[in-house]
């Protein structure tokens, strides 16, 4: 076996705790990656360029943003810890307390170390919690799995993420894992384990409801200060892990402990309804039916969109959309919906219009604008 890179731990590269996270990444903290918003979608959507090659500059909101923030964290912690605790109670019965957590960065990484909690607060089961990086189109890191595979059985490796939209990062880790498995490595579990599947893409899951998880708010200051992942040949050679930088600058604006001790806080009041409600969930059709890829197609038709990968269904990925790329406008469901008042006030800060689509079978949708290119990559 070749020789693996070591994990980075916090504080030396992110905000968690060393105990909580192993990020299975290279660290490019000193590399620029940044680059204008409007430019990098340009280059993506003329395919002359990949959306994992560079980063989009950290957005930061403002004063009222943040206190919105605040306000969504207290008002949905207690719902973000019942999600947590089914579905970490679903883990549990199914795979096993020898389950190794592997959190898709950075979205998964937050609900990743939050089922670790729930694990050791309700059956005082450590469970070990890795990050590693998917990238669409491209595949998951295989370096990472090699390291997985070398230091615990593949069949205990659940994967971890904090929603589905559409299912395409689903539908990329079930192709993924396939091929690693074709050509002669690892059997791993695509099963993958997320807090909500407003979709209907995975089995594995705390709530179907398309409400709002507060980490979804913001971007690296709620992810342990840790950019999204980067698989740039430029900088990542044979036998590295994919990259990511750490943005230690923001240490000021850091939210990822106050996110993760609000929604643990609300552990003790969370455990009677999950274990009222676990029965039902265990016993349920939980068989994806990918509802939401659907849904997504007839939004595209209707809008005149040429792929659906313009358009990012549900509260977590629209806030995306309106944090980190170049919208077009958003749908919503109903106008005073509290699970994305912070998705109308981004919207109104950028300027991006608001339709109110009562039928929307999503709480909100975000489209993305089409720029004037060339040609159009179909890995957005």
């Amino acid at each position: 076996m070749t020789d693996l890179p070591d994990p980075l731990y916090g504080t030396a590269f992110g905000s968690y705790r060393a105990d909580e996270v192993a990020w299975l990444l290279t660290d490019l903290s000193l590399i620029d990656l940044e680059a204008d918003v409007a430019e990098r979608e340009k280059k993506i959507q003329a395919g002359t360029a990949h959306y994992a090659e560079s980063l989009p500059i950290e957005f930061q909101p403002g004063a009222e943003y943040r206190r919105l923030f605040d306000e969504v964290l207290a008002a949905t912690a207690g719902r973000l810890a019942e999600a947590v605790g089914l579905v970490t109670e679903l883990v549990l019965a199914e795979r096993g307390e020898g389950s190794v957590l592997v959190s898709l960065a950075r979205a998964g990484t937050p609900v990743g170390i939050l089922m670790k909690r729930w694990a050791a607060f309700s059956r005082q089961v450590e469970l070990p919690h890795y990050a590693v990086s998917i990238v669409r189109g491209r595949g998951i890191d295989r370096v990472a799995l090699e390291y997985l595979a070398a230091h615990h059985d593949p069949a205990n490796v659940v994967f971890v993420d904090g929603w589905t939209g559409k299912g395409a990062i689903a539908r990329e880790l079930t192709d993924a894992l396939a091929e690693v498995e074709r050509a002669g490595g690892p059997t791993f579990n695509a099963d993958l384990a997320v807090l909500a599947d407003p979709g209907s893409c995975v089995r594995t899951f705390g709530t179907r409801d398309d409400f709002l998880i507060a980490s979804a708010c913001l971007n690296s200051t709620v992810s342990g200060l840790v950019s999204r992942t980067v698989l740039n040949d430029a900088y990542i050679g044979p036998g590295q892990f994919h990259g990511a930088k750490f943005y230690a600058d923001l240490a000021e604006a850091d939210m990822s402990s106050v996110f993760l001790d609000a929604v643990t806080a609300a552990f003790p009041a969370a455990k009677a309804r999950v274990a009222a409600a676990l029965p039902a969930l265990q016993a349920a059709d939980r068989s994806p039916t990918w509802a939401g890829w659907a849904a997504v197609e007839r939004i595209r038709q209707e809008y005149g969109i040429e792929s659906v990968n313009f358009v990012k269904p549900g509260v977590g990925e629209t806030t995306r959309v309106l944090l980190r790329r170049m919208p077009w406008r958003v749908l919503v469901r109903d106008l005073n919906d509290p699970d994305h008042a912070h998705i109308r006030l981004l919207a109104a800060e950028r300027g991006v219009p608001v339709d109110l689509v009562p039928d929307l079978p999503y709480s909100c949708v975000g489209l993305i604008q089409r720029l004037k290119t060339d040609a159009v990559e179909d890995q957005l």
